[in-house]
């Protein structure tokens, strides 16, 4: 018998039926994967499932007894989000098992040498290298993402984990950590819901499957009895195809952006060439330094040493401000936190690209930013109800377009992408890897910091690859495959392909 059931699910907001005759049964012992493209319901059961929403229609089991009359039921049940969701001045400890009282470490007093000593186990079980007491917001990305999954799981009540991209920000070496725990957990009567949009993944841990299209639950098997093919059809209702090429078609034109002797936090006397119309992509670990050298770059973070020029002019580092307005754009792999602006509309997100036309005089002209609006949702394919709709509303292939959209509009001779299709699902990004092409072809620097080594060779004319803060490897793409750069990225000797 299943031990979480979700029996014929509807869930209804003013104008939109997010969810329609879902059912969903969760064994112990299990891995269930739940897939669906961006938009496709996932989020709202999952917020059913835990506790945070409640259905329109149908109802909620766990362990056979009704939550609606028991809350303490859904205890048994821990949500890990795609995004962090961290205390960043908090410890690493006090993350790890806030509530005390669910940890076992409540009460009149918080026991702390308790919590301390509970918490390093917790780290080694994770691999993660941080103090118990060090502050989670001085961890690495990949850390964070592991130390909330670890979180999770000190919870004394926990039968069904659900991770929703749990491995989205993480490296090869990481994921197997993520994996082994998953495992772990399975062969300890856990159950797992596990969301992910990579395919490999999906078949690689998961043993059944079910698949959401708008809103609609459209099929249920054993893993074993669906190919990849197969699934991507389920989920989006066509053919999808994986093996396309995105690189850049045309002669390379000249250096863009030069490069020399940059150094900071993470990374070491770094020298590299963009040039114009060219997707140059960079690889490596989690932590080799990569964002931090962008980041550097556009000016967000300070640089130790090192010189810029754009079309050959000397750059001023450290003003981001300098950046944007002298044709250089950065959007972070952290859509969320730097990219958009939750709390506004999908039209304010984007209007405040516009003011320059909408506002010449201070005031807006509404017609005007509305045209600007219209014009950014239709030529990235946008897909929104209404552009007063709140863009956290947005499934986030969508919000990743808006962003895009928005940053194309101040034509950037530079565009700077981290993980640009983190969290994204194939169709999606399928549609990302065309504008990115498109927008090289018209002259477009882009510089693509990836983890996926796939995503790399299908769009990148170039793959830089680094390792701990330094260059490992420049290699021309048509000329390499994953085995070479995944070599490169976890040595230290260097390993130049070029041509």
């Amino acid at each position: 018998m299943a031990f979480l059931q979700a029996q014929r699910i509807g869930r209804s907001f003013p104008g939109v039926v997010a969810l329609d005759d879902v059912t969903l049964d969760l064994e112990l012992g299990k891995v269930h994967v739940l897939a669906g493209e961006n938009g496709a319901g996932k989020s709202t059961l999952v917020k059913i499932l835990t506790g945070a929403d409640q259905p329109s229609e149908g109802s909620i089991l766990i362990d056979g007894k009704n939550p609606a009359e028991q809350r303490a039921l859904f205890e048994q049940i821990a949500y890990v989000p795609q995004e962090l969701n961290l205390f960043p001045n908090m410890t690493v400890a006090e993350n790890l098992f806030l509530p005390f009282a669910r940890a076992g470490l409540g009460g009149l007093t918080l026991r702390r040498r308790e919590m301390i000593e509970q918490a390093r186990a917790h780290l080694a079980r994770f691999k993660i290298g941080a103090r118990p007491d060090q502050l989670a917001g001085s961890l690495s990305v990949s850390d964070q993402q592991l130390l909330q999954i670890a979180r999770a799981c000190t919870n004394r009540e926990l039968k069904i984990l659900i991770l929703d991209e749990p491995t989205s920000s993480l490296t090869s070496t990481e994921v197997e950590r993520v994996f082994q725990v998953v495992e772990d957990l399975r062969a300890s009567d856990h159950g797992i819901v596990f969301i992910s949009h990579k395919m490999e993944e999906i078949f690689r841990i998961g043993d059944e499957v079910t698949v959401l299209r708008n809103g609609k639950h459209v099929g249920h098997c054993a893993l074993s009895e669906i190919d990849e093919g197969g699934l991507l059809h389920l989920m989006s209702g066509e053919e999808v195809r994986t093996d396309q090429s995105f690189q850049p078609e045309g002669t390379e034109g000249e250096v863009l952006l030069d490069v020399r002797g940059m150094s900071g936090p993470r990374f070491n006397d770094i020298s590299f060439q963009l040039r114009r119309g060219e997707i140059l992509g960079f690889a490596g670990l989690v932590g080799a330094g990569r964002s931090e050298l962008m980041q550097a770059i556009f000016g967000f973070l300070p640089a130790k040493a090192g010189e810029v020029t754009l079309k050959g002019q000397p750059w001023k580092l450290g003003d981001t401000h300098y950046s944007v307005s002298h044709g250089m754009v950065y959007l972070s792999e952290e859509r969320k936190l730097h990219g958009i602006l939750p709390n506004l509309s999908l039209r304010e997100n984007i209007g405040i690209c516009l003011f320059d036309e909408t506002a010449p005089s201070g005031v807006i002209r509404s017609a005007t930013e509305d045209a600007g609006v219209d014009q950014i949702v239709r030529d990235y394919a946008i897909k929104t109800s209404d552009a007063e709709k709140k863009i956290a509303f947005l499934s986030g292939g969508n919000q990743q377009k808006a962003i895009i959209g928005r940053a194309m509009r101040l034509n950037p001779a530079i565009l700077i992408f981290d993980e640009p299709t983190k969290g994204i699902d194939v169709r999606t990004k399928t549609e990302i890897y065309r504008m990115m092409k498109a927008l090289a072809e018209k002259g477009t620097g882009i510089i693509l910091v990836s983890s996926e080594m796939t995503e790399l060779i299908a769009c990148a004319s170039r793959i830089l690859t680094m390792h701990e803060g330094k260059l490992s490897g420049e290699f021309i793409t048509r000329e390499t495959d994953k085995k070479t750069l995944v070599k490169a990225i976890v040595s230290a000797e260097e390993a130049s392909h070029v041509a």
